[in-house]
């Protein structure tokens, strides 16, 4: 698998996420509405926007991670068995820690 486009779509990845975060933070920092069932509305829709941001974060620190494993050379090889994560679920999934077998025993 070619490194430098792999970085590149990494680094595109936490661009888009990185841009994401910005925009929650500064929605969040909107005034709530002076009409009470529309402060309702706003403050049911603080708990999607914190989870969608706590989600962007964890992508961002998983993206950060695959990073530094490109770095020290480990990048490929499954955390879990040792074996050599395919190629196909790298260009699905850059920043995966693990083969598709480890990571389906690991969500059941």
């Amino acid at each position: 698998m070619d490194q430098n486009k792999l970085r590149k779509k990494l680094l595109e990845a936490k661009a888009e996420l990185e841009k994401r975060v910005t925009t929650i933070h500064s929605h969040a920092r909107k005034p709530l509405d002076a009409d009470s069932s529309e402060q309702a509305a706003q403050l049911g829709n603080v708990e999607v926007v914190s989870a969608l941001e706590t989600e962007a974060v964890e992508e961002l620190a998983n993206i950060e991670a695959a990073m530094q494993r490109l770095e020290d050379g480990s990048y490929g090889t499954c955390v879990t068995c040792g074996e050599e994560i395919s190629e196909q679920r790298l260009t699905v999934l850059p920043e995966s820690l693990q083969c598709v077998d480890c990571a389906e025993l690991a969500s059941n």
